[in-house]
């Protein structure tokens, strides 16, 4: 900031921040609004923007989370009208803001709402800046709050996120619940948007955790490799036919090549989802029966990575666009802030827990 405008911001904050000090909260948020509003038609921005996020920092620490609230999203607006673009300082300013809010009421979950919005445009990432939505995750499953966790750490996508989604499906999982379930809830969201890396990631990690507390899981105490022409594809063989699928579901999406209409993948894949889900489509095959839990949602989800990996339309799928409907479904609408996070639908058991030889035979 030049020296003229630290100079103005502290007038500004002189006069402001003593109001909040003998407890006239009012007066302040008026009077901080007031200062930002002259310098923003000023086409001052970095005034604007220190008063704006002093005032409202002050204002949370003295327990004014409206007052506070208000004039963080006041900031949002003031980086939207200079073309701000997230920085370091910018997205650590807004993480403070939200830190102090608190969890109480639906003030943080508004000034979330705002900051996402603004920070989709400003990264040019649709579901949000990934460093922001993976902060927002780790906050959440530090207070408990899974299902919100989860859907920030499936948008951010970064390898951090999936770790620690491992994590969190693994101490959502604890109750004795069947693992696929929570393994299928970070992978096919991963795949969905193509984020291979971030479906290896999560995996790996959920099915280290997994192994460790569950080691009857394992039918086999290595690793063995799924194709030998691919260093490092590895799986471990369990009794459970969900952890067996998704690990191979993302080797063989892998290898994907969507412009062609045959090739070694296509096949493999057509192949797998006939030996674990009955088929490709949105329906069971005659003769064949669902080894993996989810039911219909795990069958709609098929049916898109069909479409997205391997360009196959399942007979009978009329959507035009599986993976945007996918996605709705999977996330129960939006990633705003919403003070009650919605119940995701549960995904159900699968029709058996398969035996060796059906997981070993996926191998060939």
């Amino acid at each position: 900031m030049a020296p003229s405008s630290a100079s103005s911001a502290s007038t500004a904050l002189n006069t402001i921040i003593p109001l909040v000090q003998i407890g006239d909260a009012y007066s302040a948020h008026q009077k901080a609004r007031t200062f930002a509003a002259r310098y923003l038609k000023a086409k001052n921005y970095a005034v604007a923007v220190q008063v704006l996020f002093e005032s409202a920092k002050e204002l949370l620490k003295a327990g004014q989370q409206g007052s506070g609230t208000d004039l963080g999203g006041y900031l949002v607006d003031a980086y939207e009208a200079s073309g701000e673009k997230i920085t370091e300082e910018s997205r650590g300013r807004l993480t403070q803001l939200i830190a102090l809010t608190g969890a109480e009421g639906a003030w943080r979950s508004a000034l979330i709402t705002k900051v996402i919005a603004w920070s989709a445009k400003a990264s040019e990432c649709p579901a949000g800046d990934p460093d922001l939505q993976h902060y927002l995750g780790e906050l959440f499953y530090k207070e408990g709050d899974f299902a919100e966790a989860e859907a920030r750490l499936l948008a951010s996508g970064t390898r951090d996120s999936a770790r620690t989604l491992a994590q969190v499906m693994f101490e959502w999982s604890r109750s004795g619940a069947e693992p696929g379930a929570y393994a299928s809830r970070g992978v096919i969201p991963y795949l969905l948007t193509t984020n291979i890396l971030a479906a290896r990631t999560f995996l790996s990690h959920f099915l280290s955790l997994v192994l460790a507390a569950q080691p009857n899981l394992l039918l086999q105490q290595t690793s063995v490799p799924i194709t030998p022409d691919t260093p490092g594809s590895e799986m471990w063989v369990t009794n459970n036919p969900t952890l067996n699928f998704l690990q191979l579901a993302i080797a063989t999406c892998q290898r994907a090549d969507p412009q062609a209409n045959g090739g070694a993948a296509r096949n493999a894949w057509v192949r797998l989802c006939s030996r674990y889900a009955g088929g490709v489509g949105t329906t069971t095959s005659a003769g064949s029966r669902m080894l993996i839990v989810g039911g219909g949602d795990m069958k709609e989800a098929i049916a898109a990575l069909s479409h997205v990996y391997f360009n196959v339309t399942p007979p009978g799928s009329a959507a035009a666009n599986p993976l945007q409907d996918m996605m709705a479904s999977l996330f129960g609408g939006g990633l705003g802030g919403d003070p009650q996070p919605k119940a995701r639908r549960a995904i159900g058991r699968g029709r058996g827990r398969g035996s060796a030889s059906e997981a070993a035979t996926a191998l060939d």
